[in-house]
């Protein structure tokens, strides 16, 4: 569903949109959502750079859940049978044992 709005904007920035693009309306749609999805990556940034402190206990919790979960010791985390054993080499990388 869509809304109608009245938006004013200077003539020279009409005639600016006009020569790019026939359908002002598409324009700013498109303007507009590009616009709102750089603001929520921006906010998302900040979050990160700074997250609220009941976000960090939050967090901590359910990383102390998930430890307690884990197996004593390797067991249960890697199949050996499953798959092919390797190691690392430095200046090689993972390299097949």
């Amino acid at each position: 569903m869509n809304a109608r709005v009245t938006v004013t904007l200077p003539e020279e920035l009409v005639r600016e949109i006009d020569r790019h693009e026939r359908n002002r309306s598409r324009f700013v749609l498109h303007s507009i959502q590009r616009e709102l999805d750089r603001r929520r990556r921006e906010e998302l940034r900040r979050s990160l750079h700074s997250p609220h402190p009941e976000s960090a206990t939050v967090a901590k919790a359910g990383e102390l859940e998930w430890f307690a979960n884990l197996p004593d010791g390797d067991e249960g985390l890697v199949a050996p049978e499953a798959g092919q054993a390797v190691r690392w080499v430095p200046g090689q990388g993972w390299t097949e044992e």
